[in-house]
């Protein structure tokens, strides 16, 4: 389980967000097997899409962060609820990538810059937003900078860092993320950018023992802090029979009749999780039986 605080400055120009994502991304790399520059990648993705998520205003809203910049990894989606709950994955989970000029593990080579990256918001009504920016450098932190400050106008600092162990384990992963508000005036900024020139990097600082809130500290270093919402994040798939069968429903009725194999059997596997759900050629004819069954209903109910 994770821990997440979003807070504000008491004079309202500043808000940010800390977290500790390592159990959220260490359940991800067992449901995936990904290699170690996958889990980094992913790992900052999901805790990127976590912390945006708590931002959300709507109880069932969601957000989807999707990144492909034409690099092995293939691409990488991450949807974060409004309680800090993240689920994700990534096209192809074993990438293998020498280490970058730093020594660091290359997740912007395994991402790529030829891409965009794409924000979707869903409110449970309506068309979702969505937004897009070209990707970057395929760090993501980077490339989530950049996005609020071509899409939403906001100046944001955001720091992501997955560390992994030579067992392929995750060690240490989280987050910051800091925005700077309407209110903040040029003390303000100045202060905030000699803290944040101080602070070390995100995964050293967890791996140290620091909780989210020790880092908040450091990065709000002289300033008077409120705290809005502490959260506990896990990483939770809502997979369920139900929705894959509504997805089967969105094919035609040849398309869903050329499922089965040999055996009359058809399995759909969740991305997110990997959990397989089974279908049989009769199932899935009762499947198409009751779509007929509504839509029938449906046309009777409009004719009078």
């Amino acid at each position: 389980m994770g821990k997440l605080i979003r807070c504000i400055t008491s004079d309202g120009s500043i808000v940010a967000l800390g977290l500790d994502s390592t159990d959220i991304v260490a359940v991800a790399e067992k449901y995936h097997v990904t290699s170690a520059v996958a889990t980094a990648a992913l790992g900052r993705l999901m805790s990127a899409a976590s912390m945006m998520g708590v931002m959300l205003k709507g109880e069932k809203d969601t957000i989807t962060l999707r990144i492909g910049g034409g690099g092995p990894l293939g691409a990488a989606i991450a949807v974060g609820q409004s309680n800090g709950d993240v689920k994700g994955y990534v096209l192809n989970p074993v990438v293998e990538l020498p280490l970058n000029i730093h020594g660091k593990l290359d997740v912007g080579g395994a991402v790529g810059t030829d891409g965009r990256l794409t924000v979707m918001r869903d409110y449970g009504f309506g068309e979702p937003y969505i937004g897009q920016v070209p990707i970057v450098s395929g760090e993501i932190a980077e490339d989530i900078t950049s996005y609020y400050a071509a899409s939403e106008q906001i100046p944001t600092v955001c720091a992501l860092g997955v560390l992994v162990n030579p067992d392929l384990t995750v060690k240490a992963a989280g987050g910051l993320l800091i925005q700077l508000l309407p209110f903040a005036d040029d003390r303000s900024i100045d202060r905030l950018e000699k803290n944040i020139q101080n602070l070390d990097s995100i995964t050293n600082m967890i791996n140290s023992g620091m909780t989210p809130e020790q880092i908040r500290r450091k990065a709000l270093d002289g300033f008077e802090v409120e705290i809005l919402d502490t959260y506990e994040p896990q990483y939770r798939c809502d997979c369920s029979r139900e929705r894959v069968e509504k997805a089967l429903l969105t094919l035609s009725e040849d398309e869903m009749r050329s499922l089965p194999d040999e055996k009359g059997r058809v399995e759909v596997k969740c991305h997110f999780c990997n959990k397989v759900y089974r279908f049989n050629r009769d199932e899935l004819e009762t499947l198409i039986e009751s779509r007929k069954q509504r839509t029938q209903q449906d046309g009777a109910g409009h004719s009078k």
